[in-house]
């Protein structure tokens, strides 16, 4: 019996993890001042503004999330996400933050890798 239910894994792990970065990205963009300082600082010596970033980001992830949810590039959105998960948790290290987000990461690649196509559940 539960057999039955199992095909609905990639289903629940890709709406799951789009609503995480929904949350995280609107938040981002409704209060991004709260968000600066998780900027490395070689982000503004290049000339792009922490605050700036934020937006940036905030709004790639409510892309992001917006497409896992809709099934739509499935693969290449969930690496993307997981890259950019890796790219956080080499920044902040290993923390409460950095795994926190090693577990969203290793869900990502678990999508990444999933054999199940993008348009089914």
């Amino acid at each position: 019996m539960i057999n039955n239910y199992s095909r609905f894994a990639p289903l629940v792990l890709r709406v799951t993890l789009g609503i995480v970065m929904l949350w995280f990205g609107t938040h981002e963009l409704l209060d991004p001042l709260v968000w600066t300082s998780y900027i490395p600082t070689w982000i503004t010596g290049i000339g792009i503004s922490a605050e700036t970033f934020v937006y940036i980001n905030g709004t790639a992830e409510i892309i992001l999330g917006s497409l896992l949810i809709l099934g739509i590039y499935t693969r290449i959105v969930a690496t993307l996400l997981f890259l950019h998960m890796l790219a956080i948790i080499g920044e902040v290290g290993i923390n409460e933050i950095g795994m926190r987000d090693v577990g969203l990461a290793g869900a990502l690649l678990s999508l990444t890798l999933s054999s199940i196509s993008p348009s089914q559940p």
